[in-house]
């Protein structure tokens, strides 16, 4: 049975050597994380792993070399420099490979879990409420599990529950989880968002995450009728969807009626939407990533994002060269897995342009020139030291605001011609100009 306490004993646990997990997303326990820190002194060699979180994380500051080290799986706004000035590392995985990381005996078998929950219900059973995701693993696997008990937590159905005597320190707390509020969207992205909406039929079982493209791509569906959800994530655009009847499930091979995700980022009331809400089942990443799940539902549409694309259709959208942004993530589990379901469209979806970074020599780089303070993301090649996130063999749909261009199938010459169609206009030329010189055209 728990031992209930205070934060500084609950952190006790945690010995020299150990490997611990942090919850994320919206449950970040920062106040573990505070307590953990706290003790740095005492501390030498503990290793972290994390996928994206919020908040501050003092662990990652350069004085406690030696005493942590944080080995992320998702490099988010929050470790950004950290990881890129050498105080981090990142670990390229796929979210459906890290469940299994985390077992007895795996790459990364964790010792102490720091997670936070809701308090038990009557049963005893607290719920990882808005993220289950790899916590699922982690939990299930920990030697030693430390969490905040907060009223806050939404009570999620689904993989979320764990029994109170799971829990080696409890710690009751009282405070707002970490919330994320949409921005209104430009032209350009609802332009997007439209291009996008033309590839997704009626009944289609949706892959989406956070931010401006995937809110355009909703906000686009609202004539649409019976749509899915099976996804990693969702966020606030799945509502408004839903409270109109768009979103139904009831065409899913699986899971049918059922919002499947495994974590979610968004507003109160989102987390406020989850609660004890039937519909929605929150389900661990070896699950809602798996392509063998994913490949069920007819008509599967993955919409996700990059940094740049070059003119053979190789995707990056983990870094901007050598500059790491943010990870592998779940984009090539749900590639796959739509490009195999039967009329499934996997699209990678992104803005033509982006502001230039001063300083950056372009031209030799992705042999293009910067116009009016702007780059172009569709590019000759990769800027030196960009991760290829997804293969070329991998892409099928690519959007930009100036249209659609289909890739699968395609010799280079033929992807090279479509994807400078969708380019910004002003850079046409030059990506023709370098097509030409790498003898893609």
């Amino acid at each position: 049975m728990a031992t209930w306490c205070d934060l500084d004993s609950a952190v006790e646990l945690v010995e020299s050597g150990h490997r611990v997990f942090v919850q994320g997303a919206c449950a970040t326990p920062t106040p573990l994380i505070e307590a953990l820190v706290g003790r740095g002194e005492s501390l030498f060699n503990v290793e972290i792993t994390q996928l994206h979180t919020y908040g501050p994380m003092p662990y990652t500051d350069e004085r406690w070399r030696g005493h942590f080290l944080l080995r992320a799986l998702f490099v988010g706004e929050n470790i950004r420099e950290a990881t890129n000035a050498g105080r981090a590392s990142y670990t390229p995985i796929f979210l459906s490979d890290v469940p299994a990381l985390f077992a007895p005996g795996g790459v990364l078998a964790i010792d102490v879990a720091l997670i936070q929950v809701s308090p038990p219900d009557q049963h005893g059973y607290c719920s990882l409420g808005s993220s289950v995701d790899v916590t699922r693993a982690a939990v299930d696997s920990a030697r030693y599990i430390i969490a905040l008990v907060n009223p806050n937590v939404p009570r999620t159905h689904g993989d979320s529950f764990l029994h109170i005597s799971r829990i080696d320190r409890a710690v009751q707390w009282d405070g707002p989880l970490y919330e994320v509020e949409r921005r209104p969207l430009n032209a350009v992205q609802k332009k997007i968002g439209h291009n996008v909406a033309c590839l997704i039929e009626d009944g289609a079982t949706l892959q989406m995450g956070i931010g401006a493209i995937p809110d355009a791509v909703l906000q686009a569906l609202s004539n649409h009728r019976d749509l899915g959800i099976h996804s990693e994530m969702f966020s606030d655009g799945v509502l408004d969807l839903v409270e109109k009847g768009v979103i139904t499930g009831t065409r899913k091979a699986i899971d049918k009626g059922k919002i499947v995700s495994s974590f979610v980022v968004g507003s109160r009331r989102l987390l406020d939407f989850i609660d004890d809400n039937p519909q929605v089942a929150m389900r661990p990443m070896d699950y809602t990533n798996n392509t063998l799940i994913i490949r069920q539902f007819e008509h599967m549409v993955a919409v996700n994002s990059a940094l740049q694309i070059d003119l053979t259709g190789q995707i990056c959208a983990e870094s901007i060269g050598t500059y790491l942004y943010s990870g592998v993530g779940g984009q090539m589990d749900f590639m796959r897995g739509a490009a195999l379901s039967p009329r499934g469209r996997p699209i990678i979806a992104l803005p033509a342009t982006a502001r230039s970074t001063p300083g950056y020599d372009y031209e030799k780089e992705v042999m293009l020139t910067p116009i009016d303070g702007q780059i172009s993301r569709i590019v000759p090649v990769l800027a030196h030291g960009a991760a290829v996130t997804t293969s070329r063999a991998h892409v099928h749909y690519v959007v930009t605001e100036y249209g659609i261009a289909e890739l699968h199938g395609r010799d280079l010459a033929e992807r090279a011609r479509r994807l400078i169609a969708i380019a910004a206009p002003q850079f046409r030329e030059g990506l023709e100009r370098a097509a030409h010189n790498l003898h893609l055209l």
